[in-house]
């Protein structure tokens, strides 16, 4: 496994974890913020993971769809990379979307302020290289082809 592969994986597993972590009651706390004050409607779940974090069930699918997007990226480098450079504009939207209060709701479903913007950031710069930076040099790739290769005889 190559160190993309890897990111892929761990951030799948963690962001998974993350995502079924939303859905257990004693690690949400109630909300600081009112819903009306930071514009958003749909209200289903929602609170602070661990008291930092503002989640609501449909940013815990998002979460859960990341993470197991992350964990069958990493099957492979060329996946992985893939994987790493959607995760890195996706997350770097979102942080941008966080800045600006009419969109720190994601248009009213999901909320993506406090705490968020800088995990976000920090996801996304990751993110960035190894989808775009950290390329492979040619041993890595020839490796990767021969792997495919030996999979697809037997």
């Amino acid at each position: 496994m190559k160190p993309g592969q890897y990111f892929a994986l761990i951030i799948g597993i963690m962001y998974v974890l993350v995502g079924v972590s939303g859905f257990i009651p004693g690690l949400v706390t109630p909300p600081v913020a009112d819903p009306d004050s930071v514009n958003l409607s749909f209200t289903t779940g929602y609170g602070y993971l661990m008291g930092l974090f503002p989640i609501n069930f449909l940013h815990n699918i998002i979460h859960l769809s990341v993470g197991l997007a992350g964990i069958f990226a990493s099957i492979s480098l060329g996946s992985a990379r893939l994987f790493s450079g959607g995760l890195a504009l996706f997350y770097g939207a979102l942080v941008l979307f966080g800045l600006f209060p009419p969109t720190q709701s994601t248009f009213g479903l999901i909320p993506i302020f406090g705490n968020d913007i800088w995990l976000h950031a920090i996801t996304a710069a990751i993110a960035t290289y190894f989808g775009f930076i950290a390329t492979p040099d040619l041993a890595e790739l020839r490796e990767d082809n021969a792997s495919k290769q030996a999979t697809s005889i037997r």
